[in-house]
């Protein structure tokens, strides 16, 4: 049979000591990124509306810069490069 001392002396989820230098701001930026998520789908869960108004408007956007850029390659690739 096991111990249950034996069990209980792995990991706790607790450092020991608080994080430091490069991780104390991984840390902070992880939260910061975690929160404005959260608030994202907060807004997008109470107003379905808008948010889907919001992603079709981005994507029609997208769509026209993109094909913006495809018609000034191929008006550019028409001309002779020795002229």
């Amino acid at each position: 049979m096991v111990d249950k001392k034996d069990l209980d002396a792995g990991f706790t989820g607790t450092p020991v000591e608080p994080p430091e230098g490069l991780a104390k701001v991984a840390q902070s930026a992880a939260s910061g990124v975690k929160r404005e998520v959260y608030a994202v789908t907060a807004g997008a869960r109470n107003h379905p509306h808008t948010a889907s108004a919001v992603l079709l408007t981005i994507g029609i956007l997208a769509f026209g810069v993109g094909y913006l850029l495809g018609r000034s390659s191929v008006e550019s690739a028409r001309r002779r490069y020795w002229r």
